[in-house]
């Protein structure tokens, strides 16, 4: 669609001409990003050598450069053991706060039962017993 409007606009005599400035635009343009590479990568050291420019996005560049797969794998299983982990741990406490509620009402029933009356005088007679203080 674009050479039909291009031929429309311009003529057929003038496209050829066109075409060889576009050709050589663009071959401008790769020499530039070919030589801004090439400086990039001298710069950065002989370790960089093969670098593309679509290496230059840092999440892609970190797992290529610093971290080689087998060293991302190593840390996603310590991810994995370390969430299994604190999974089984906060079952754990929740187990162990549902215990402590339990034997909590069950001292409120035995201290506020009238069988439980010697437990709370045996601390001070005469003094007075908060529930909630405790």
């Amino acid at each position: 669609m674009l050479v039909l409007l291009a031929v429309l606009m311009f003529g057929p005599e003038k496209i050829p001409g066109f075409a060889r400035k576009a050709a050589r635009v663009y071959k401008y343009l790769m020499n530039i990003a070919g030589g801004a590479k090439d400086q990039l990568a001298n710069e950065l050291g002989p370790e960089f050598a093969d670098i593309s420019l679509a290496d230059l996005n840092p999440k892609t560049f970190i797992s290529k450069h610093l971290l080689d797969t087998e060293e991302i794998s190593v840390f996603r299983e310590t991810i994995a053991d370390t969430k299994q982990s604190l999974s089984e741990t906060s079952k754990e406490l929740a187990a162990a706060s549902a215990g402590i509620t339990a034997g909590g009402a069950e001292l409120v029933g035995l201290l506020n039962d009238s069988s439980g009356s010697s437990l709370v005088g045996a601390s001070a007679p005469g003094t007075p017993f908060d529930v909630e203080a405790t």
